[in-house]
């Protein structure tokens, strides 16, 4: 069972989410908050698999608080994908630095929400991949988008962990890898693992991220 909390300070949303997952039986609904504040406090005390967070939000904005959940311990099991109402918004670039595990646009169908949640909390892919790389690849070329760090991460990578790696910054599932480097899945899952433990990266979308600084070829 997947456990979720949602994170923003408009009820509507809150509730529609809330009664989107009420007869989903993989996932359900462990707390919600109507600011970042009482967020964190719900996320501490539920650990949930999955936080939909709002990126604008009253007392303590979604930024902050997504910083305080990637360095709390405790909380390491816990991915926290940002919600937003525009698809280039300038908040997206401190999410995706402070380690969120993805973005997803509050004007998304709800299946695309569900699917969401549990394709993050099974850790196989990005969301909105055509969003999210534009978004990146924004952030990459941004003034102050120091590339050394990245490098000196990414050259570790074997050439096969790099060329898995940029197909995931082409927003593709490992299953999608697999099928255009007629690998088996296993197989994808293992080096992206390796990659992930070589880079040091908390996920999926900091390694994209790191992709991107580092100038990786990315597949088009």
């Amino acid at each position: 069972m997947i456990r979720l909390v949602v994170v923003d300070d408009q009820p509507l949303v809150r509730m529609g989410l809330r009664t989107l997952v009420e007869d989903e039986p993989d996932v359900t609904l462990a707390g919600e908050a109507g600011n970042g504040a009482e967020g964190l406090a719900v996320i501490r005390r539920e650990r949930p698999d999955v936080v939909l967070m709002d990126i604008r939000m009253p007392v303590l904005d979604g930024i902050e608080a997504l910083r305080r959940v990637v360095a709390d311990p405790e909380l390491s099991g816990t991915r926290v994908v940002m919600l937003t109402s525009f698809d280039l918004d300038d908040y997206v670039f401190d999410a995706l630095r402070a380690g969120a595990s993805g973005f997803l646009l509050k004007t998304a169908e709800p299946a695309h929400m569900l699917d969401a949640v549990r394709v993050v909390a099974a850790g196989e892919a990005l969301l909105s991949p055509a969003v999210t790389r534009r978004v990146i690849a924004r952030f990459a070329a941004s003034p102050g988008a120091g590339r050394h760090p990245a490098r000196r991460r990414l050259a570790a990578l074997t050439e096969r962990e790099r060329e898995v790696v940029g197909w995931v910054a082409a927003g593709l599932s490992n299953d999608e890898i697999a099928d255009r480097l007629v690998l088996s899945r296993a197989t994808v899952r293992t080096h992206l693992s390796r990659a992930m433990a070589k880079t040091q990266a908390r996920d999926r979308a900091q390694l994209v991220v790191f992709a991107y600084q580092d100038g990786l070829p990315i597949p088009g």
